[in-house]
């Protein structure tokens, strides 16, 4: 069995932290958690210090650290963020592999005789990295990017007073060896292990190999060599994609829109040139801007075929004016200005069919340059969201923009009507008349029962009509726990004279239609 190869890992602590935290202009000196489906993913060492951890409750966090801020992780920005961190390491060590972000890892040999030893690659890694705006990150060096990357952790322990630590050659073993043996095998196995008496990764490997292998099978071996010191893992050194994003820096600084649209022209035409030479399009891109106060501006722009350059600049355009005109002034100039491309695609995938497009390529030229016009919001197409109330599940998305999630929509919506929908809902409530036999309104007790039976039936300002036929009520409540934004409606069905089906919703201010069955 050959032995392990020597390997640098370069880790970044709480990288996902800092990513968001620079996204969002939050200092991360300060207690901050990043939550993902209401649980803690990941914290600041500050937050930690008030007792948050990674899998608590979002309430339990915040009643542990009152001052928490509080983000939502996003796992793309941590990749984004981290490409130019990459990018810049492999500037001064090339043949780098991406572990996740915040974790690099690369073989020692190159630029341990480049350097002039390990330590001296260690800390010019460190000094590359400080200048790339990651404070705090740590090398590990040893036998196997495991071992390696448990030597960087370690190097960040309370009472380490170097950011690098070396494990001799050979000693992979022996520095493993007290660490825990959940590092290298599931939470399930973890368990049983305990249960045996194995707790460590030393115990773990003084288990025969060959039993390992019988109980535990091929990733138990795998965890086996792992906690023995004899990785067999390589580091793959990934190839750099190509460099699309452009990049542009204003001196002096402009604080007009209509000049830096105008100033950002020929680098637009740079930008799609470079991948239409490659036979690519983009279908998206990431608006990033800086202005001169330090603020910090970034934005995805999705576009329904393929940007153009001038789609580019209505997109930066946008991004500035906001709800103001192409001719405003600016709040703080302008200093830097970067489009990176967020999704590309092959040319072949987009061309045209033998006999072009037809309508629906004249419909896209034409909601486009409308658009152009209009600004980003001024031409809408409709989709269905998600939500209780008819009216909620109507959304209005810009040209181009993605529609709600299929999984928003989809997910369930306790209250919600049942399919099949009504064909008209009317964004705007239709006040109704719903009487009973004596001429009163109506009514809805506190249990969901109607006072009487419906008779008389009129839409607006119609006359009233007999009713035919009539379902419900169905309650829908809504943030009970809320006493300002709690909502409790009643739903009803009703037949009119003619044999049009209404959909009614009962509130404390009287009845309403919500949507017609056509």
């Amino acid at each position: 069995m050959s032995a392990a190869v020597r390997t640098i890992v370069l880790w970044c602590p709480d990288w996902p932290v800092l990513a968001a935290c620079r996204e969002h202009g939050v200092d991360p000196a300060l207690p901050v958690a990043l939550t993902e489906k209401g649980l803690v993913h990941s914290c600041s060492a500050a937050a930690r210090r008030d007792g948050v951890t990674r899998g608590l409750k979002l309430r339990e966090a915040q009643y542990r650290s009152t001052a928490l801020t509080v983000l939502e992780y996003d796992a793309a920005l941590d990749h984004r963020a981290f490409e130019p961190v990459v990018r810049g390491i492999e500037a001064i060590v090339p043949g780098v592999q991406v572990l996740r972000p915040g974790t690099l890892a690369m073989r020692a040999r190159g630029p341990a005789r480049y350097y002039g030893g390990e330590e001296a690659a260690a800390r010019a890694l460190l000094d590359a990295a400080a200048g790339l705006g990651v404070v705090g990150a740590r090398v590990g060096v040893a036998d196997g990017p495991f071992a390696a990357e448990q030597a960087a952790r370690a190097a960040s322990r309370a009472g380490s007073r170097s950011p690098v630590h070396l494990v001799a050659t050979g000693g992979a073993a022996a520095f493993l060896a007290p660490l825990p043996v959940s590092l290298v095998v599931d939470a399930r196995t973890a368990t049983l292990l305990h249960r045996l008496g194995v707790r460590t990764l030393g115990e773990f490997a003084a288990l025969p190999d060959d039993d390992v292998r019988r109980r535990f099978g091929a990733a138990g071996a795998f965890a086996h060599d792992r906690a023995a010191g004899r990785e067999q893992s390589r580091v793959a050194p990934r190839t750099p994609p190509p460099d699309f994003e452009i990049e542009q820096h204003f001196e002096p600084p402009l604080d007009r829109i209509d000049q830096l649209a105008f100033a950002f022209r020929v680098r637009a035409d740079e930008f799609i040139e470079r991948m239409r030479a490659v036979r690519l399009v983009c279908t998206g891109i990431r608006v990033e801007l800086d202005d001169e106060r330090g603020g910090h501006s970034s934005r995805s722009w999705l576009h329904p075929h393929w940007f153009t350059p001038a789609d580019v600049v209505d997109r930066v355009r946008w991004q500035l004016q906001g709800a103001g005109t192409a001719d405003t002034g600016l709040d703080s100039p302008i200093v830097r200005l970067r489009v990176v491309p967020e999704r590309v695609d092959s040319t072949g995938n987009h061309e045209a069919g033998l006999w072009g497009g037809g309508p629906d390529e004249r419909v896209h030229h034409g909601l486009t340059r409308v658009q152009s016009m209009l600004g980003h919001e001024g031409v809408v197409t409709a989709a269905v969201g998600g939500g209780r109330m008819l009216a909620d599940r109507q959304v209005l998305v810009p040209w181009g923009d993605r529609a709600p999630e299929r999984a928003t929509a989809a997910a369930p919506w306790p209250g919600s009507l049942p399919a099949l929908a009504p064909a008209s809902v009317f964004r705007e409530r239709m006040p109704v008349t719903l009487v009973d036999d004596g001429g009163s309104p109506v009514a809805v007790d506190a249990r969901g029962a109607i006072s009487a039976a419906p008779v008389s039936f009129a839409a607006g300002a119609a006359r009233p009509a007999p009713v035919r036929a009539w379902a419900g009520p169905w309650p829908v409540v809504e943030r009970w726990w809320d006493a300002e934004r709690a909502r409790r409606v009643h739903r009803f069905q009703v037949v009119d004279h003619d044999g049009c089906a209404w959909l009614l919703v009962r509130d404390a201010e009287g009845w309403w239609a919500e949507a017609r069955y056509d």
